[in-house]
Order: C-alpha cells, then sequence, then structure tokens
C-alpha cells in the first residue's frame, strides 16, 4: 500500500509537472531553461515563490544532480556568469582542480607515453570537487531563500523517483557494461533501463539532507568525504579529504568585449570560452556575415576560418592563470587578431598547418550541461557545469548514489597529444598539484545597447565555443528566433584535426562538395550532438522568448 500510493503521488506529481510545463504565461516574466523538464519546473517554482535567479540556480542545480546523472552533479565543477538588473555582473570559478599528489607525468609510463584510458576511466581521472562549494558561495552572496527550501525540490526527487526519458535509458544501457567493469555488478546502474522507469535514488537523497544542514562540511567532511575518498582510491585515485577541505571557488572578472553595439559577458579563463569567443567574434566583425546569408557557403567558409585560428592560440597559450602567465594582452588585441586573418583567402581553404603543425583526433561527448535563468526583477543568470565525460570516470559511489568526473583529462597529459575531444595543449595546461584545468564551458550573456540582450550556453565538449558563437550570429546577425537560432543545424572546426564537422543530414550536398572543391576536409560525421544551446532572449521590445534545444530533453519553462 505503501508503494502504491509513493508511485500514485510521483504520477500526481509528473502530471502536473507535465501540465504546468505545456501552458504559456500570458505574459513572460523570465523563466528557467535546462536540460530535464523536472529541473526547469524546480527552478520556476523558486521563483514563483519570490525566489531571485540565484536561488533558481542553486534549485536547479541541485535537482540536475538527481535527474541528470550523466553530466548534473555535486561531484565535478563549472563556471558561473551573472548580470545584476542594475547593470553588474560577475564570475565565479569553481572549476575542478588536480589533487595535491598530481604531477605532470601521471599518465605516462616509463618510456613517457601516454597510458590509454588512465585520463578518462578510474580513480586515477577523478579531479577535486567543486560544485558543492560554488553553489553554495553563489548562495551565500547573492541568494535569498533559505538553503533547505532551495535543495528540498532535489532531495524529493532522489527519494521518490523520476521518470527515465527515452533517450536517457539509452545512455543509461549504452554505458552499463562499462559501469559493471568499473564498480562491479552489483553497483547502482548494473541493471538495463526503459523509458518510463521511475529512478530512486535515496543515498544522494541523504546526501543532499548532509548538505543542507551542515553546508560545506557536509560535503567535504565527515561520511560522506571518507566515502568519496575511499571509493576514489579503491578505483586508483588518489583524492584525499585533504584535497576536498582545501578546495575553494574563486570570484573572477568577466571576459567582456564589444561586437558592434553587443556587449559580450562570457567566462575568462581557465575557461577558454570568453577568449576564443572573442576572437573569433572579433575576426568576422568587418565582414557583412549578415549579407552572405544564414548558414550559406562564404558565412560558413568565414567562420570556419575563424574558428580554426582560434582554437590554434587557445592549444598553445592557455591554462589556469594563477600556474602560468597568458599573454591576454596580446591574444585579445584588435591588430593582433585582425592580423590573424591576413593569409584568408576566398578561393582556398587556409591549411590548418600554415597556421601551427600538430596531429589530432575529433571525439563528441554529451559531458556537460547548461542552464539559463531570468528572474522577473532582471537578473541574469548563465551556469555550465561538468563531470567531463558522459557520467565522468565512471566511478560510482554507491553510498552517496553519485558518479564522479573524470576532468583530469582536460589537463595536457603530454604537450601536443589529445584529449578525449580531440584538443591538444601545451606546458601551459600541463599537470600541477591544485591547479585548474583548462575548459570549453561558455556560459555567456550578452547586453545590446546597455540593455539585457540574450543568455545562453552549451555543453559539447570541444564544440561548446562554436555552439555558442553560431547561436549569437543565429539571433544577433540572421534575425531567426531563439528556438530557430537553438534549433539552426551547426558545424565545428578545431584546428586540428583539419576537417569541418557538420551535422548529419542537415547541410546540402552541394554545399559540402563546394567547401571541398576550395581545400575544406567536409564531413558529416556521425556524432550525437554538436552542441545543446539552452538560452533566453529579451528583444528590443522587452518581450522575453525562451529556447530549448531539441537535441536533448532540453525543457524551457516561462513564468
Amino acid at each position: 500500500m505503501k508503494n502504491t500510493r509513493t508511485f500514485l503521488k510521483l504520477c500526481f506529481f509528473t502530471f502536473s509537472l507535465i501540465f504546468i510545463s505545456c501552458r504559456t504565461p500570458t505574459k513572460i516574466n523570465g523563466g528557467v531553461v535546462s536540460a530535464m523538464p523536472y529541473a526547469s519546473e524546480v527552478g520556476v517554482k523558486i521563483l514563483e515563490k519570490g525566489g531571485n535567479a540565484f536561488d533558481a540556480m542553486v534549485a536547479t542545480n541541485f535537482a540536475l544532480a538527481v535527474v541528470y546523472p550523466v553530466a548534473g552533479n555535486i561531484t565535478g565543477g563549472g563556471f558561473f556568469v551573472y548580470r545584476n538588473a542594475d547593470g553588474s555582473s560577475g564570475t565565479l570559478d569553481y572549476r575542478e582542480q588536480a589533487p595535491e599528489k598530481a604531477h605532470k607525468d601521471l599518465y605516462l609510463d616509463e618510456a613517457g607515453n601516454v597510458i590509454q584510458d588512465k585520463s578518462t576511466v578510474g580513480g586515477l581521472a577523478v579531479g577535486v570537487p567543486g560544485t558543492v562549494a560554488g553553489t553554495l558561495e553563489i548562495h551565500q552572496k547573492l541568494g535569498t531563500m533559505p538553503m533547505h527550501e532551495l535543495i528540498q525540490p532535489a532531495i524529493y526527487l532522489a527519494e521518490n523517483g523520476y521518470a527515465v526519458t527515452e533517450k536517457q535509458a539509452r545512455s543509461f544501457n549504452t554505458y552499463r557494461e562499462q559501469f559493471i567493469e568499473v564498480n562491479g555488478a552489483d553497483t547502482f546502474y548494473a541493471h538495463e533501463f526503459k523509458a518510463g522507469d521511475i529512478l530512486k535514488n535515496p543515498p544522494l537523497a541523504k546526501v543532499l539532507r548532509e548538505i543542507a544542514t551542515n553546508g560545506i562540511e557536509g560535503f567535504n567532511s565527515g561520511w560522506v568525504a571518507e566515502a568519496m575518498v575511499s571509493g576514489v582510491q579503491k578505483s586508483g585515485g588518489i583524492l584525499t579529504q585533504k584535497d576536498l577541505v582545501n578546495y575553494k571557488p574563486k570570484w573572477r572578472d568577466p571576459l567582456t568585449f564589444y561586437y558592434k553595439d553587443l556587449k559580450v559577458i562570457s567566462m575568462g579563463l581557465p575557461s577558454s570560452g570568453g577568449i576564443c569567443l572573442n576572437q573569433m567574434m572579433k575576426m568576422i566583425e568587418p565582414y557583412d556575415i549578415q549579407g552572405m546569408g544564414h548558414n550559406s557557403q562564404k558565412s560558413i567558409q568565414l567562420m570556419i576560418e575563424a574558428e580554426r585560428r582560434s582554437y590554434a592560440d587557445r592549444s598553445e597559450f592557455l591554462g589556469d592563470p594563477d600556474f602560468v602567465k597568458v599573454p591576454l594582452n596580446i591574444l585579445l588585441d584588435s591588430v593582433y587578431i585582425s592580423s590573424k586573418m591576413n593569409n584568408f583567402d576566398w578561393n582556398r581553404a587556409t591549411p590548418s598547418s600554415e597556421i601551427k603543425p600538430g596531429e589530432s583526433y575529433f571525439f563528441e561527448s554529451d559531458e556537460t550541461t547548461h542552464f539559463s535563468i531570468l528572474d522577473d526583477q532582471g537578473n541574469a543568470v548563465s551556469v555550465t557545469t561538468t563531470l567531463n565525460g558522459a557520467f565522468g570516470s565512471k566511478v560510482f559511489i554507491d553510498e552517496l548514489g553519485v558518479f564522479m568526473n573524470n576532468e583530469m583529462d582536460d589537463f595536457s597529459s603530454k604537450p601536443g597529444v589529445p584529449n578525449m575531444f580531440g584538443l591538444i595543449g601545451n606546458l601551459a595546461n600541463a599537470i600541477e598539484p591544485k591547479k585548474r584545468m583548462l575548459s570549453s564551458m561558455t556560459p555567456t550573456i550578452i547586453e545590446k545597447k546597455g540593455e539585457l540582450f540574450l543568455i545562453l550556453g552549451s555543453p559539447g565538449g570541444s564544440t561548446i565555443i562554436t555552439s555558442v558563437f553560431q547561436t549569437i550570429l543565429n539571433v544577433y546577425e540572421h534575425k531567426l528566433s531563439i528556438q530557430q537560432s537553438v534549433d539552426a543545424s551547426r558545424f565545428h572546426h578545431q584546428w586540428l584535426p583539419d576537417s569541418i564537422t557538420f551535422e548529419p543530414n542537415k547541410f546540402d550536398p552541394k554545399l559540402l562538395h563546394n567547401l571541398n572543391d576550395i581545400g575544406y576536409n567536409s564531413e558529416e560525421k556521425k556524432s550525437k550532438i554538436i552542441g545543446k544551446v539552452d538560452a533566453i532572449l529579451v528583444d528590443d521590445d522587452g518581450i522575453i522568448t525562451l529556447g530549448a534545444d531539441y537535441r536533448g530533453d532540453d525543457t524551457a519553462k516561462a513564468y
């Protein structure tokens, strides 16, 4: 009888969620766009209760940790960009960092070669998590509601369960054998899933209660920390409780720049997103990309050449600014950026070998999650958070109900050797104790003529930056609606490998043929996605519209 009552209660909760999410408010005051309908609804409920965008961020983040375990987390890290209603802005870096016992040769054998999978699967791939510390820091500085009210919806979902989507079931089942290989046959995700299954996670609910009661000490100390450290070390890792206690998030200045009448507010280092976005947008600014037409051969060619040049700089110069001196005064200088396009020729592709030599390969993973929030006061939040690869290191701590990240792969294991996303790094991104690994996450907020205009970001590994880049241009230059801009077909170039990746079956074969004729290696690789952009637009008349990417279970919920 008790199980029946619980099931009926959950069904009512789910039906209410679907019904409420389908309503379109007559006047939109704001909203939440995230990877899952449950999480978007949780965030909007907080806004409706009178919470601000930062309260909604906290609630949405914890809800995603429950209902989106492929990337939502309390054991990963991320970046937070905000703009207050008065125009002030800031960013919080709660990116993971290397454990104290880490060193630059951590993943090399005696001959100096990279050991396959060591930085991606198992305990040695785990970086020191920053999500809980970052989320609590945001709440302390900017939130208004009590923490227990913000975390309670996530606890409810963990205890009572949520309905697994078709895409989730497919994802769980795809990685099932790897879960068993890493954690054993009795691990939580060892069985097969189907759409509609009710997934409950009581251990995670217990952890969330501990955090609600004891704050950061409920995560980095006591039984939670002991179970986490023990599980990671049993899987070959070097994480310690001292690492957890010593971790601190960092408030950093935003990376801001202008593109025509837009002011772009994005994330600076150790995210490469803002710097690359700055370079790419300034490289194309002198050209009439609007006149070229949306996804025309010329507009694609121009964007590809900007992408290729920026990613080359990324590989050579970028890393944690607390550890390496990054020449930002040069990389962001208008003369330098302009000069990078001096050898651009409409009649031929610029070979990546002419920009910088190297070898690489491409791999795509749905490793991050992004959400955008706007409240009725005009406060805007853009957050991207990650476990890195799908389900992180695949290390699952059954006592806690969580996957651990595999963020250490975002370091350069060896200069010139690509990581799981095909991105090459140099000494600037080499492994050092307490250092934060370079990231592609690009949470971004944009003003137009001094007013809030656009909130956006995306998951997608190395494709994050180009997905955000193209979406901004879709809205601003090509005048597409926010939903059209988010849904528009995308392409990607990251310098190496020297090929363009197009979303399959989305582009005219003649276009690809024409690009190949002038030296471009155009491929429609069967990658799962190129980004999943979630965005909010405020147009010139103050009308708010929301766009959730169709490529996932992403959901926009307005109020």
